[in-house]
């Protein structure tokens, strides 16, 4: 099986508050597997101001397939204007969890 044409990991950073009804909403419509939230601070330039923020980083697993439904549910339910979408090829796993992953999520 070819691992990078199947799943992803795609990281998403929100504001505090909304990271976790994000998370549980990916997950329920099995858009998603799983999704860990994890503290960051993001430093950026947005509309030509340096900003640093507190954010989540939404860690979110699923399959590549999954990935346009996805993108769409988060650009419904998020806050920002333009937020981070970016999908990273899964190339290796465990198989017993990469098994897990597509029996969570829904076939498109």
């Amino acid at each position: 099986m070819s691992l990078e044409n199947d799943f992803v990991v795609v990281f998403c950073t929100t504001g505090p508050g909304e990271a976790e009804p994000l998370a549980k909403a990916l997950v329920e419509e099995r858009l998603a597997a799983c999704v860990n939230m994890s503290p960051v601070r993001s430093c950026y330039i947005w509309e030509g101001k340096q900003s640093c923020d507190d954010e989540v980083l939404l860690i979110i697993k699923t399959k590549k397939s999954q990935f346009e439904p996805l993108k769409k549910r988060i650009l419904e339910l998020h806050s920002y204007a333009v937020p981070e979408i970016i999908a990273l090829p899964i190339i290796e796993g465990h198989q017993p969890y990469l098994d897990w992953i597509a029996q969570s999520t829904r076939q498109v």
